[in-house]
């Protein structure tokens, strides 16, 4: 609070003095002159109050002076010289005095108490302003600002930091428990008064309120981080749970990757991803799986195959066994790499995938140019491998158990084919030959010898009924009508074969692959076997149909039902040759109903 000016002190001193003398001259009419002193204490508290002590003393000297001058007899005279009178002017100048000091301290003390109170408020806004804000260095320009108009300060800026070296400024250290973490800078010509009120009230309020801010922001700060991590950590375990539903469902290969390189591409943002397989030569890579974020270029085919070179990502991590990055330019081989420069891609980062202790191959991630990468994607692509490298490997186990049942299929189906080729080329023919030579025999038999003649032709005609036999034999082994004709005659020759009438519809538009052929005819002819032993049915349906890349069976018969596939050897080996071929096989069997027969089987690409 700025006190009045002081003419105008004077001035109201002057007045206050003449309005109290003629006050007191007025009252000497009725009272002693004595305790008129009294009347000018109220102008000296005026003036000490709102002008200080020095004009109160002028003030409280002028007063006396009129009390002498006015009302101590003999008036309009100065007596303090000439009689005893000066002793109750002495008391008075003394009861002046000490009015005007005490409203001078009195003043002083409302003073600082004001001064106090705009510094808590000012405290009280700055740590709003401070704990409100989100980024603490960009709150700073404001709380300087506030500053500097609540103080009445010609400018002020607080600074976290090392402090420089301007001797323009004069900065006021700022410290947390003797660790100095910025200054607060003052112009360097403020009043020694102003720096101490600086030091003493304004700097500890802000060195608390800054403190409190810097621990709230990194509180914030570190919950975010782990907001942002349990975020992750949730979106690789969704990821995680989606890819074993994948495996849980037996899922082929090529769906299975295509899903793991997807869910990598959506975890780290990447605009594309391609997980490479290792060849055991070491020197060429496999293509199992890609996916784009965009709808750009097509990407190279499943399954293409391309050398390794040394330039090359992949050879890259080959030869460290560690993740690692390459900038997608004129140096990266292969048709992978191609697709990557067509897209635009800048960077591209491989990681490793081990399975059971070896490296099998490796996941990559490409992206439009340097500032597209995330922060943290090697060790991301790293967590998310290592997660799904046990259902990798699970699909791989169950793969490599289909290849491995395939194999024995095609082996038994071979060993079959082989055995009924050499039937027909070794034991029938020479069965037919002997038979021959046999009835030409009977022929060259005297008359004479009629006994002879009957029991060579009872011989031939045993050697027949023994050729029919093999030849039966033969169509069961592998029927030689299928690998000639195809899958409808070979149908065919089985439902007028059957011993329950068959209802046949085959949709097969060309020859299908001879795995697929052989299967369903197998299927076709085990099932009619079945009818006919167990079912005690009137009529079977069979449905044979090929689209797109599926054939499908359908073998429906009105018999009594209630067959169970797991007490039946011969279903369980239908079973078994169909999930060979990577296909499904359904059997449907309610007690007085009948059975259905539904498999379907991937035709490929032979």
């Amino acid at each position: 609070m700025r006190r009045p000016p002081l003419p105008l002190g004077v001035v109201v001193g002057v007045v206050c003095v003449t309005a109290e003398t003629l006050l007191a001259l007025l009252l000497a009419r009725v009272a002693s002159t004595s305790p008129l002193g009294l009347v000018y204490l109220p102008g000296i508290l005026l003036v000490s109050y709102l002008w200080g002590l020095p004009l109160g003393m002028v003030t409280a000297l002028g007063s006396g002076l009129a009390y002498d001058l006015f009302l101590i007899t003999p008036t309009h005279r100065i007596t303090i010289f000439s009689s005893w009178s000066w002793i109750a002017l002495l008391v008075f100048l003394v009861v002046a005095l000490l009015v005007s000091g005490a409203a001078a301290l009195l003043r002083a003390l409302l003073l600082e108490a004001d001064e106090r109170r705009s510094e808590a408020d000012v405290s009280a806004g700055t740590a709003r302003l401070l704990l409100r804000a989100d980024h603490l260095c960009a709150a700073l320009p404001v709380v300087a600002r506030r500053l500097a108009q609540e103080l009445g300060l010609p400018s002020l800026a607080v600074e976290l930091g090392p402090a420089g070296d301007d001797r323009r400024h004069t900065l006021l250290p700022l410290s947390d428990e003797g660790a100095r973490f910025g200054s607060l800078v003052v112009p360097a010509d403020l009043p020694e008064t102003t720096l101490r009120r600086l030091r003493e009230r304004v700097v500890p309020s802000l060195e608390a309120a800054l403190v409190a801010a810097r621990h709230r922001e990194a509180a914030a700060c570190a919950l975010a981080a782990s907001r942002d991590e349990l975020a992750r950590v949730a979106e690789e375990q969704a990821a995680l749970s989606r890819v074993a539903t994948l495996v849980a469902r037996g899922v082929r290969p090529t769906e299975l990757f295509g899903a793991v390189a997807r869910e990598m591409g959506l975890i780290v943002n990447a605009d594309h991803t391609a997980i490479e397989r290792y060849e055991p030569d070491h020197r060429t890579v496999v293509l199992m799986s890609s996916w784009s974020a965009s709808d750009g270029g097509p990407p190279p085919p499943v399954g293409m195959r391309r050398r390794l070179h040394d330039e090359g990502l992949s050879a890259l991590v080959l030869r460290t066994g560690q993740p690692g990055m390459i900038t997608v330019d004129e140096a990266t081989a292969g048709e992978l790499g191609r697709w990557a420069r067509d897209e635009e891609n800048g960077v591209a980062i491989g990681g490793p995938i081990v399975v059971e202790g070896r490296l099998w191959g490796v996941m990559i991630t490409f992206f439009r140019g340097l500032e597209r990468r995330p922060e943290g994607v090697e060790e991301r692509m790293r967590d998310f491998t290592e997660l799904v490298v046990t259902a990798i490997s699970n699909a791989l186990a169950r793969d490599e158990l289909a290849a491995s049942r395939a194999r024995v299929v095609a082996a038994s189906d071979e060993t079959r084919h082989r055995i009924e080729r050499d039937l027909h080329d070794g034991a029938q023919q020479r069965l037919v030959s002997l038979g021959l030579q046999l009835r030409m025999a009977e022929t060259a038999v005297p008359p004479e010898l009629p006994e002879l003649r009957r029991q060579l032709s009872l011989m031939a005609e045993g050697l027949t009924l023994v050729l029919e036999d093999l030849r039966e034999l033969s169509r069961g082994i592998h029927p030689a009508i299928l690998s000639k004709g195809g899958l409808g005659p070979a149908l065919r020759m089985l439902a007028r074969r059957s011993a329950v009438p068959v209802d046949l519809k085959v949709r097969v538009g060309e020859r299908l692959p001879e795995r697929v052929e052989v299967a369903v005819y197998y299927i076709v002819s085990e099932s009619l076997t079945n009818v006919a032993k167990h079912a005690r049915a009137s009529l079977v349906g069979v449905d044979v149909q090929a689209t797109g890349e599926d054939a499908t069976v359908v073998i429906r018969d009105d018999g009594a039902g209630g067959a169970d596939p797991a007490k039946g050897s011969g279903l369980i080996g239908l079973s078994d040759r169909v999930q060979a071929l990577d296909g499904t096989i359904e059997i449907t069997s309610p007690v007085g109903h009948g059975t259905t027969v539904t498999a379907v089987i991937p035709i490929g690409d032979g």
